[in-house]
């Protein structure tokens, strides 16, 4: 809903993809799947089939093997999955980052090992980053990774890790030196290879996908599995998650715009006082600021997308879009809620599932005060964490 500036090109890349999600993922993750944990054989097979769309393959070069899309056309592809399915964005996100960091920072050996993998859909990755005692303060991490001759023997606990289950590898951000900024350090683990132990995570909703503690007991892993250079985790941490903050801005956006889909069709069917309710004046109202909250979260995500795109830094503008868009979902999705009245509770309509999905929304990737944080950070110059 909404108009939506598009080149041709794009058109037809979300049409697609649009009538594939319907006709294929909706039932699974709507119906089959509601609130149940997707094998790994199914989620795999599903993100095989999104390959052909540009879904991860468009995060990686035509010269390694992938589509090579532009931001702005991987979002608006993202949308259409989170809009379709929260739970299915997950994975998608998490291997397309993998997917990155694995074409731009790792070794040869390692790129041509696993990267392949990850853009055919064969492959899962987990990134660990979040600790129990550590969010968006990465230089807190206590993961320990002590250098052992030829290779480093890692300890720690990750926590809210996606893909965990799934995951044929992880990316381990690990403490290797006790200098804050300059001691941290990325290593491939290799799950067969470099065991690691994995505990599902229970949520209020997002059930269908992998979310997990990570266990790591002097794990031994060849320094040569090392992800970019020893001592630069921070620094390449920091710029991954200006580009993840506006695809988790996505999922976001795509709850609400369901959210708001589907609140339009029951007003256009259900009838109260002898009328439809779309034409009660209250119902008019509710639908017209959710759907001004929609389109305000797309065009600053869009924007933050379009200047990753270009090369600008965008920092504020990823933050401001993750925190607008994510906040919108939860109160889009409580308002379509509200107008399916009673039925809006129950199981057997979509937008009781959307409104649990929108709580978790504001919370990955920087919680909507971080947000703020750094958006009063890029205003004043004055760090208030």
């Amino acid at each position: 809903m909404g108009h939506v500036i598009r080149t041709e090109e794009q058109q037809a890349a979300v049409e697609g993809l649009r009538r594939f999600l319907a006709a294929e993922i909706e039932p699974l993750f709507s119906k089959d799947y509601r609130d149940k944990f997707v094998p790994r054989e199914t989620m795999g097979a599903i993100m095989r089939k999104l390959t052909p769309f540009g879904l991860v393959s468009g995060a990686v070069s035509e010269a390694h093997g992938g589509m090579g899309l532009d931001w702005l056309t991987m979002i608006m592809l993202f949308e259409e999955v989170a809009a379709a399915s929260a739970d299915l964005s997950v994975p998608v996100l998490i291997n397309s980052f993998g997917a990155q960091m694995v074409e731009k920072l790792a070794p040869a050996h390692l790129r041509e090992r696993y990267l392949p993998g990850l853009v055919s859909g064969e492959l899962f990755c987990s990134v660990g980053i979040s600790e129990p005692d550590v969010g968006s303060n990465v230089l807190e991490i206590k993961t320990r990774a002590r250098r052992d001759g030829d290779h480093f023997i890692l300890n720690g606990e990750k926590t809210w890790i996606s893909n965990g289950s799934y995951s044929d590898f992880l990316i381990c951000t690990c403490r290797t030196g006790d200098d804050a900024r300059r001691g941290l350090t990325h290593f491939l683990l290799d799950r067969k290879e470099h065991p690691y132990e994995v505990h599902e995570i229970h949520k209020i909703a997002w059930n269908s996908q992998s979310t997990t503690q990570i266990f790591l007991s002097d794990v031994r892993v060849p320094a040569s599995n090392m992800i970019g250079n020893e001592g630069e985790a921070l620094k390449n941490t920091l710029s991954m998650f200006e580009r993840s903050r506006v695809f988790v801005a996505g999922q976001g956006l795509g709850i609400a715009r369901r959210a708001l889909e589907e609140a339009v069709r029951y007003a256009k069917q259900r009838k109260q006082h002898g009328k439809l309710i779309a034409g009660h004046q209250l119902i008019a109202a509710m639908l017209a600021e959710m759907a001004t909250n929609v389109d305000a979260a797309r065009l600053l995500t869009y924007r933050a997308a379009s200047m990753i795109a270009a090369g600008v830094p965008a920092e504020m503008e990823a933050a401001m879009a993750k925190y607008f868009a994510c906040e919108s979902a939860v109160t889009v999705a409580r308002q379509a809620v509200q107008i399916h009245g009673g039925n809006g509770v129950t199981r057997e309509f979509l937008v009781e599932k959307l409104a649990r999905e929108a709580i978790v929304a504001p919370i990955p990737e920087g919680t909507t005060q971080i947000q703020q944080l750094i958006i009063g950070r890029a205003l004043t110059g004055v760090n208030a964490f």
